[in-house]
């Protein structure tokens, strides 16, 4: 950290104590801000190697969805099984979606983050990606502080300002939180984690859970299959994707969840997976597809079943958000608009990406990947 570093970070604190004030945080609450606050140059480097962006789906499902991960999962359910039944029962939130959340977030409680909250979020807010919404998640971890609901110093959690065990943002503490043991607090951080599973099956209730759905679930299609037909930006009717011929394990047919949409995390050459509701209701926790398929692949295996039985790609060039950047203006360039290049594979790209390939007799999975580059580029 140079000395410019941190005059830029004192000057940007100066001039978001005025706006906290406008937002109502007390000069109190301001005073333990400036007290408890400091620039931390490592956050910053964590934010540009997210594993959920930079690694292959098949790497990051090996991490978590591990075996060991699976066995202590059904122990934690063993261990916590009256109040995992009465989550189910109050919030109708399937317990092995809240514990396969809790998992995935800190490994059953066991890493909650030792970073502090404020300096992670200011650090964050005063020059990372995504300034305004980290300084809105500062204020509202203000605010939490300023209720009394904990002490800025024991405010710990991940380098994203994400606390407890299961990692709320500040803004979603103050709206999903819930104290389920009776004792007045909304206790995420100590190790009790009866406020914080609960705060989770509140947060999936709140967003639409549908209690005994599955999240998703591996899918196997007909020879000859349109892929084009697929993608998050393409759901239909379940019953529709089984007139289709997609099929379940044991050449069953969909259960009829709803609307649903067929996904290929991996390309054309990987599993195809089905996504209902509650798969989208995952994405509302964390919005990156790696982990809404772990989530529901976790909550699946907890639940005594077994891993997916299509084999993974192996070794796919997965694109950094340059890449990225770089794979969307080709497309453009060559009449393919992505409607923006903001190196984050959305909606838009998937679907310029898919008549893309189609124009180039190539298999329409809309999947961004280094072959995929390397053929814009050799376009050009």
């Amino acid at each position: 950290m140079t000395p410019a570093d941190q005059t830029s970070f004192e000057n940007w604190r100066s001039e978001f104590v005025t706006r906290a004030e406008k937002e109502g945080v007390s000069p109190r609450t301001i005073g333990l801000f400036l007290e408890h606050s400091r620039l931390l140059p490592d956050v910053l480097e964590r934010q540009e190697n997210q594993k959920e962006i930079l690694w292959s789906v098949r790497d990051y499902l090996e991490i978590t969805v591990s075996d060991e991960r699976v066995r202590k999962g059904r122990k934690a359910f063993r261990t916590n099984r009256v109040l995992m039944g009465a989550l189910e029962e109050k919030y109708q939130v399937s317990a092995d979606a809240v514990l396969a959340i809790w998992g995935l977030e800190t490994g059953y409680g066991a890493v909650r983050g030792n970073y502090e909250v404020l300096s992670a979020l200011a650090t964050l807010a005063s020059r990372g990606q995504r300034a305004a919404f980290f300084e809105s998640e500062l204020i509202a971890a203000l605010k939490i502080v300023q209720k009394g609901h904990i002490a800025p110093q024991k405010m710990m959690g991940s380098w994203a300002g994400a606390m407890g065990h299961g990692q709320f943002m500040p803004s979603s503490y103050l709206a999903y939180a819930v104290d389920f043991d009776g004792d007045k607090r909304r206790d995420i951080w100590g190790n009790d984690p009866t406020d914080a599973l609960a705060s989770i099956a509140n947060y999936l209730h709140k967003f639409g859970w549908r209690y005994g759905q599955p999240c998703s679930e591996e899918a196997f299609l007909p020879e000859g299959f349109d892929l084009t037909l697929t993608g998050r930006d393409q759901p239909r009717d379940v019953m529709e994707w089984g007139a289709l011929g997609v099929r379940l394990s044991k050449g069953l047919t969909p259960s009829d969840y709803g609307m649903a949409c067929l996904i290929l995390p991996a390309g054309a050459g990987g599993p195809a997976v089905l996504t209902y509701q509650n798969f989208d209701v995952i994405l509302k926790y964390n919005n990156a597809l790696s982990y809404a398929l772990s989530v529901g692949c976790l909550a699946h295996r907890i639940d005594g079943n077994q891993k997916f039985s299509q084999p993974w790609p192996e070794d796919q060039r997965i694109l950094t958000r340059a890449e990225m950047r770089q794979l969307q203006e080709r497309l453009t360039q060559a009449g393919f608009d992505t409607l923006g290049a903001d190196g984050l594979a959305g909606p838009n790209t998937h679907r310029a990406l898919r008549a893309f390939q189609q124009a180039e007799g190539l298999p329409a999975d809309g999947f961004p990947c280094g072959e995929m580059l390397d053929r814009l580029m050799a376009c050009a």
